[in-house]
């Protein structure tokens, strides 16, 4: 295989199937039918490994990796399935670390076009049992799962896992998960199966309850995970990781019951060394130091709210790229912007990418400074221009942000 064929195979799955990262609600397939499908299609691979299942409307990814991490130093070959990727597709499934090897990826797309004509999956359905298979392949210890979208309703559900947390509940993809906290939380709520211990991260009482009171109905032990005290530290630096370290710890806990074996040097050490161990990058990234320069992803309103707010206890005048997708609520996200800074707004280059002229009108009613760019690199190269001694450089705002510059810059400054 060429990479000039894998590049082939990856564009043909991009192109078959509907990607809600791409396409937005119009991709998003609910419901298990055709996972189930394809699972019984290649045997059902989910039923032959150990899983745990996370999901949360933030810090999952951050949560599943630092668990991962923290295994892999315990000895423990473990598999960890994210989305989405920010640079290459194969990061979506890793097993201790290392990205998915792109033969196997191209040869499981190969039986992929020859599925019955009945199945017809989304591109995160692929993936899905692409991850399944994978790690069923190579023998891991434990896989770890996360959620893609909701819980009830995912591709993902499909699991039976030894222990599954929800690290939080916010409002995010109203279009598709339901216009109250209420709503969402019952969404997020579907993941928790009979008396499988479920963990929560989030202090919200409304939220808390509608998770606690589905527990009940299945006979899940419930775990609060915000009633936990520890002073250990991540090497994923956002101050919200604090909240997701809890997650893990009660994680490790209910894995300790099931006789997977975690010392208190593996767990620590583990926190410590995600990015060395899992590859783990774009949650309050440092890419630089100078200029100090933080990539962050988080992209809905409560994600934001706690970049922003870490940014603001930075005591730095600030230039803060930022770009947005469609269906993006803008003028939420402009009651938020951090102080002492000057914008550039840049359109993510995929389909779903809004270009910031669209929303102009927001720009100048938020009295900000501003400039307007087609490109993200664009956008960087001018920050950096403008980027005096002693001051920041902040990316974000989307996924797809954080990936485009990732992917033009990450190399160059390594």
């Amino acid at each position: 295989m060429t990479n000039e064929q894998y590049q082939e195979a990856i564009d043909w799955l991009f192109v078959q199937a509907p990607n809600y990262q791409i396409d937005g609600e119009k991709a998003y397939k609910p419901g298990l039918d055709n996972i189930t499908k394809l699972c019984e299609f290649f045997g059902n691979p989910q039923e032959k490994i150990k899983c745990v299942h996370i999901g949360g409307t933030n810090g999952k990814g951050s949560s599943s990796n630092m668990l991962a991490s923290v295994l892999q130093e315990s000895g423990y070959k473990i598999g960890l399935y994210n989305s989405p990727h920010l640079i290459d597709f194969t990061e979506r499934i890793k097993i201790n670390g290392k990205n998915c090897d792109k033969e196997f990826v191209f040869n499981f797309i190969q039986k992929l076009k020859g599925l019955p004509e009945d199945i017809l999956p989304s591109f995160f359905e692929f993936t899905t049992i692409m991850a399944f298979e994978y790690f069923y392949q190579q023998n891991v210890d434990l896989a770890i799962i996360e959620v893609g979208l909701g819980g009830r309703l995912d591709s993902t559900n499909i699991i039976e896992p030894l222990v599954s947390a929800i690290t939080n509940v916010q409002l995010d993809h109203q279009n598709i998960l339901g216009d109250t906290i209420e709503e969402i939380a019952g969404e997020k709520a579907g993941i928790i199966k009979n008396h499988i211990p479920i963990i929560f991260g989030d202090e919200n009482e409304i939220v808390k309850n509608i998770i606690k009171n589905k527990a009940e109905k299945e006979n899940a032990h419930f775990i609060d995970a915000t009633l936990l005290k520890t002073d250990l530290k991540s090497d994923l630096k956002g101050n919200y990781q604090t909240k997701n370290i809890k997650v893990v710890l009660a994680l490790i806990e209910e894995l300790k019951k099931l006789n997977f074996i975690v010392s208190d040097e593996n767990l620590e050490k583990g926190l410590l060394t995600v990015h060395k161990n899992t590859g783990f990058i774009g949650r309050w990234f440092e890419f630089s130091q100078n200029p100090l320069t933080i990539c962050d992803t988080g992209h809905n309103q409560a994600g934001l709210e706690y970049v922003f707010a870490q940014l603001n206890s930075i005591d730095k005048h600030k230039h803060v790229i930022l770009g947005f997708v469609i269906d993006k609520k803008i003028n939420e996200v402009m009651e938020l912007l951090p102080e002492n800074s000057e914008f550039y707004f840049a359109k993510p280059s995929i389909n779903r990418g809004r270009h910031p002229k669209d929303y102009e009108d927001l720009l100048i009613d938020a009295k900000i400074s501003y400039k307007i760019f087609d490109s993200v690199q664009q956008a960087y190269l001018s920050a950096k221009e403008e980027c005096r001694n002693g001051e920041m450089i902040f990316i974000g705002g989307s996924n797809f942000v954080v990936g485009e510059f990732l992917e033009k810059n990450l190399e160059i400054s390594e």
